[in-house]
């Protein structure tokens, strides 16, 4: 079985969060880790962006790097807060060119919730945003375990 290794960077106004609907789509594969189905996932970083304007997507995935991660997930915070972090593009260029680390947008799927809100405010109208926001738009009935 294929072993990859995670780092997950969260935005900093949930510095706070445990993680819980992270690791429960890591375990379900659930969310932008469902691309994982089938493989053996560790969880090898976990931070914040530092806060805006995020001076820790400088430092952090070097370090992930050299715990063997190979795949760096802007956690699904970083697309539904609001607003949503302006500077993810920035983020998802700069982490694979600096450290050849892939980028994914999202970790849990989005919960209902946001996703109402989001999808009434038009927040992720743009085509960035709409490419940024599949891997975790998932269905109702998954959107809703995440509330």
């Amino acid at each position: 079985m294929q072993k990859v290794k995670i780092g997950i960077i969260i935005c900093d106004r949930y510095h706070t969060c445990a993680g819980g609907k992270c690791l429960c789509s890591i375990q379900n594969r659930e969310g932008a880790f469902a691309r994982y189905k089938g493989m053996d996932v560790e969880l090898a970083g976990y931070t914040t962006c530092g806060g805006c304007p995020g001076g820790n997507i400088e430092y952090a995935p070097e370090e992930m790097k050299k715990n063997g991660v190979t795949h760096v997930h802007l956690a699904t915070g970083l697309l539904v807060g609001y607003p949503p972090c302006p500077r993810l593009k920035q983020f998802s260029e700069f982490i694979p060119e600096k450290f050849g680390l892939e980028v994914i947008f999202g970790t849990h799927p989005i919960p209902q919730k946001y996703f109402t809100t989001h999808t009434n405010l038009n927040t992720w109208n743009s085509s960035f945003f709409k490419e940024a926001i599949k891997a975790t738009l998932a269905n109702e009935e998954i959107r809703l375990k995440y509330d």
